[in-house]
């Protein structure tokens, strides 16, 4: 892959995804070698969600383990990164071009959604890190426009990634796991909904998936971990053409794909 831009699509799979990254994480880690160092990473996770959009402006970044019942190594991992309030104010100020009410939060640090991707693309935490926070109520459309306004950070420097799971759907896998069966059609199906649409720029399709994907909302019965990938597509732009760096399933019913665009 040739001439990337500055915009990732992350799977972030289960915490132990950070202990476990098999050829998800390698993938990842390649990818992230291809790119120029950026000025700062903007991340986007599911599992920082707020009323509007918020940006994280702290110095220093605490590792959030927000999670329980995993084993001890994982929360003895630490990614100890530094934040870059200068380039969150830029941030800032993008999102307010779009949006009436941006806020910020100081003392914000990464959760797994975070962390844990970036623990295999920029393992020596060497790159500042600005988290964005993700509006789970306001639907596909609103992530999209939140990606629109971080385009042109994109263009500066900014790396944008976009960190969540083709499919998300919990309840499935607790079922799944304990009948020791196999990953759900739909899983696969989904998943291969998207890279089409993405591919043929469906943009209106993708933010109506709901209406238009086969088992779409039991590929998410809650939207926020699939939000960022409309992020991604919005900070891309509309020239842009998805490129798999990955594609396969973990744990039963988490679609592992991550794209990147040129």
């Amino acid at each position: 892959m040739k001439n990337l831009r500055n915009v990732l699509f992350v799977p972030h799979g289960a915490p132990t995804f950070a202990l476990n990254p098999g050829a998800a994480g390698a993938a990842m880690t390649d990818v992230a070698s291809r790119l120029k160092t950026p000025r700062a990473i903007i991340v986007i996770s599911p599992h920082w969600e707020t009323r509007v959009p918020t940006v994280g402006t702290a110095t220093s970044l605490d590792t959030i383990h927000d999670f329980y019942g995993f084993p001890n190594a994982l929360y003895a991992l630490k990614y100890p990164a530094t934040g870059c309030p200068e380039g969150a104010q830029d941030v800032v100020t993008a999102l307010k071009a779009q949006f009436p009410q941006v806020d910020v939060d100081a003392t914000r640090g990464l959760d797994h959604g975070a962390w844990v991707p970036l623990l295999q693309m920029f393992p020596n935490a060497d790159v500042p890190i600005i988290p964005v926070s993700v509006q789970g109520h306001a639907g596909p459309a609103h992530a999209y426009k939140v990606g629109q306004a971080l385009a042109t950070l994109a263009e500066r420097d900014f790396l944008v990634i976009a960190s969540g799971n083709l499919t998300h759907n919990l309840g499935d896998y607790r079922i799944v796991a304990s009948q020791h069966g196999q990953s759900p059609a739909y899983v696969q199906t989904f998943s291969d909904w998207l890279e089409k649409h993405m591919i043929d720029r469906d943009v209106d399709a993708l933010l109506h998936y709901r209406q238009h994907a086969p088992d779409g909302v039991r590929a998410h019965p809650t939207e926020e971990h699939l939000l960022p990938l409309f992020v991604a597509l919005g900070a891309a732009g509309p020239a842009a053409q998805p490129q798999p760096f990955y594609r396969g399933i973990s744990d039963y019913v988490l679609a592992m794909d991550g794209y990147a665009f040129v």
